[in-house]
C-alpha cells in the first residue's frame, strides 16, 4: 500500500526577492498570477518573465473557458517554466496549462487523462493558506458544459517545485483567510478519515489540525489581529494537509460541496465548509468508532471538551472563525436536494470512495436537507 506521495522538491522562503533571487526568472518562464498579487510583491523587482493576469479570462473558481482562453493566449510562448503565484483559481489553471500540448483544450486533456504528459516545468507559490495544492497533482475545474466541478488527476500534474513564503500571506483579507484555512481543516480531516490513510499522512492530518485549531483559539480569545503572528503556522498548516490528501484523498465533504459550488458559484473552501460539520455528524450517528474515534479524540484534546460533544464544540470554534450560511443563502433550494444528490453519486464516486463508512443518495440528501 502506498504510504505517502510527495514528488515536488519543498522550498521555503521568508520574501519574495529571495525567491526571484534563487529561481533566477528568466523572459522564458510565464508568470501565472493575479494582478493584486502580482504588482505589490512582485512588480518592484521588475522580472523579465511573461506575466498573465488570471482575472482577465474571467472572475471566480477555474472553469474550462478560463484555462481555454489562456491556452490560446500562450500560443507560441514556447517551452519555458510555469510560474504559478495564487490561490486555488491561479494554481487549478497553471497545474492543466503545464500538461497542455500545443493546440490542445480542456476537453482534450479529460478525454485522455491517463495519458497526459508534462510539456513545462511547474513552480506553484501559494497565495493562500488552504489549498495544499503545491504537493498535489489534481486540478479541479467548473466544466461549464457539463455543469458540474470534476477533477484533472495525473502524474504529470505534480509540480518540480512548491514554494512557501509567508510574505505572500501578508495581505490576505479575513474571508480568504477565513474560508481558506476551513478548508485545509477539512483537507486534515477528511484524509485522516480515509481508508487510505497511512501512519505517515495521518502524521501530517494531525498536526494540520493542531496548528490550524490552535491559531483558531488565539484568533477568537484575542480578535483578528492575533492571526499575523500565526500566519506562518496557517501556511505550514496547509501544506501539511496537502501532503496528507495527496496520498489518503479527500472524501464526502468534497463530494458534496461540488454541486454547490459549480451551480451557485460558491467559493470552494467556502462550500467545503457549508458541509463539513454536517457530514461529520452523519459519520457519528452510528458511534464513534475506528479513525472517527481518533479524530474525536484528537478534536477533545485540543478543545477541552469530551469526545461526545467534539464535532459541536469544533462547529462552534468554526463559526466564531466564519459565521456559517444556510444552503439557501446560496441559492440552494429543495428541489435541488434531490438532484444533487443524485449527482454526487454519479460524478463523485472518485471522491466517495474515500469516506470513513459509504454514504447511500439517501444519506447525501439528508445531508442537504438539513443544512437547508
Amino acid at each position: 500500500m502506498l504510504q505517502l506521495q510527495f514528488k515536488p522538491e519543498l522550498h521555503y522562503f521568508d520574501t519574495c526577492r529571495e525567491f526571484a533571487e534563487q529561481f533566477r526568472i528568466t523572459a522564458d518562464d510565464v508568470v501565472l498570477s493575479n494582478r493584486y498579487i502580482y504588482e505589490p510583491f512582485f512588480g518592484h523587482l521588475n522580472l523579465p518573465a511573461r506575466v498573465i493576469h488570471q482575472e482577465e479570462f474571467g472572475a471566480g473558481e477555474p472553469t474550462d473557458v478560463m484555462v481555454d482562453a489562456i491556452l490560446e493566449r500562450m500560443e507560441g510562448f514556447g517551452k519555458g517554466r510555469i510560474i504559478a503565484i495564487g490561490g486555488g483559481t491561479v494554481i487549478d489553471i497553471a497545474k492543466v496549462l503545464a500538461v497542455a500540448p500545443a493546440g490542445a483544450r480542456t476537453d482534450d486533456l479529460y478525454r485522455d487523462m491517463a495519458h497526459l504528459e508534462a510539456h513545462r516545468e511547474l513552480v506553484i507559490l501559494p497565495t493562500t493558506c488552504g489549498t495544499g495544492s503545491e504537493v498535489t497533482n489534481i486540478s479541479i475545474l467548473n466544466r461549464t458544459r457539463l455543469g458540474s466541478k470534476t477533477g484533472l488527476v495525473s502524474p504529470a500534474m505534480f509540480a518540480r517545485q512548491a514554494v512557501l513564503v509567508p510574505e505572500l500571506l501578508s495581505a490576505l483579507p479575513w474571508g480568504v483567510f477565513a474560508t481558506s484555512s476551513i478548508d485545509a481543516l477539512v483537507h486534515a480531516v477528511e484524509s485522516a478519515l480515509s481508508p487510505k490513510a497511512t501512519p505517515y499522512t495521518l502524521l501530517f492530518s494531525h498536526r494540520a489540525m493542531e496548528l490550524i485549531l490552535r491559531g483558531y483559539q488565539a484568533i477568537r480569545n484575542e480578535g483578528r489581529e492575533a492571526r499575523g503572528r500565526f500566519m506562518k503556522d496557517f501556511l505550514i498548516a496547509s501544506n501539511f494537509a496537502g501532503l496528507a490528501f495527496g496520498t489518503a484523498g479527500c472524501a464526502a465533504v468534497h463530494a458534496l460541496s461540488y454541486p454547490l459550488g459549480g451551480t451557485y458559484h460558491v467559493p470552494h473552501g467556502e462550500s467545503n465548509y457549508a458541509l463539513f460539520t454536517a457530514v461529520l455528524e452523519v459519520y457519528g450517528e452510528a458511534g464513534l468508532e475506528g479513525r472517527l474515534a481518533e479524530l474525536a479524540d484528537t478534536l477533545a484534546a485540543l478543545l477541552a471538551c469530551r469526545r461526545e460533544e467534539a464535532f459541536a464544540r469544533l462547529a462552534e470554534l468554526l463559526a466564531a472563525i466564519l459565521p456559517l450560511k444556510r444552503l439557501r443563502e446560496y441559492g440552494m433550494t429543495e428541489q435541488d436536494v434531490s438532484l444533487f444528490a443524485r449527482t454526487v453519486i454519479v460524478s463523485q464516486q472518485r471522491l466517495l470512495a474515500n469516506n470513513f463508512r459509504p454514504l447511500s443518495e439517501e444519506e447525501i440528501a439528508k445531508i442537504y436537507a438539513s443544512l437547508l
